[in-house]
């Protein structure tokens, strides 16, 4: 992805006020930050099964999802919404909670494995390949051992961060939405040069 490319960011998370605040929606929180700070709202698009936003003009005009069909369908609103308006898949990034990485961290990837992950795994089998790109941004795991991460998934994703890690992910979200418009800039390698260097939190947190 070159400067200039971008034209789709997609957000995955689930719908609804029961997961607003739960790890799992990351991706949601980041755009609707961005949303709230362009002072733009996020209006209902039935045929993309999803939430669509529009921020800047023109050239710079980004387009802003959330899926609404439950993260492990989200592949389905991420590919209509490529169809509706005649975008490629070398157009579009994807925001994606990681467990793999603690909080504080973000990884800028051109393609890659769907890593376990519900919705990467759905938008792979949509769009028919794994070469889009994505921006995970690190969650922490639940536990060092794989046991005990296996037993605490779940509730882990779908538990809200803890009052203790608001400060650092308001930071987090701060950062992703420079690395967008870095992407937007310079494209995504010079951009991912950058975000994959952070490490905003310090080693006791994570």
């Amino acid at each position: 992805m070159q400067s200039g490319d971008l034209r789709l960011v997609v957000g995955l998370g689930n719908p609804g006020k029961r997961y607003a605040s739960t790890r799992h929606n990351v991706g949601f929180m980041a755009l609707e930050t961005w949303a709230q700070r362009e002072n733009v709202r996020f209006r209902t698009m039935t045929k993309l099964q999803g939430e669509l936003a529009e921020v800047g003009l023109g050239s710079n005009r980004l387009r802003l999802l959330m899926p609404q069909t439950y993260m492990n369908e989200s592949g389905r609103s991420i590919r209509a919404a490529l169809d509706w308006f005649d975008l490629s898949v070398d157009q579009v990034l994807v925001l994606v909670d990681d467990m793999d990485l603690p909080l504080g961290r973000l990884r800028l990837r051109a393609k890659g494995s769907a890593g376990g992950h519900n919705g990467l795994k759905s938008t792979i089998q949509h769009l028919g390949t794994q070469d889009f790109a994505r921006l995970r941004i690190g969650i922490g795991a639940p536990g060092r051992s794989a046991e005990e991460r296996r037993a605490r998934t779940v509730s882990h994703v779908l538990g809200s961060f803890h009052q203790a890690e608001q400060t650092l992910l308001d930071e987090v979200l701060e950062e992703v939405l420079r690395g967008l418009v870095l992407i937007q800039k310079q494209g995504l390698d010079r951009a991912g040069n950058h975000l994959n260097g952070l490490q905003l939190a310090t080693e006791e947190q994570g």
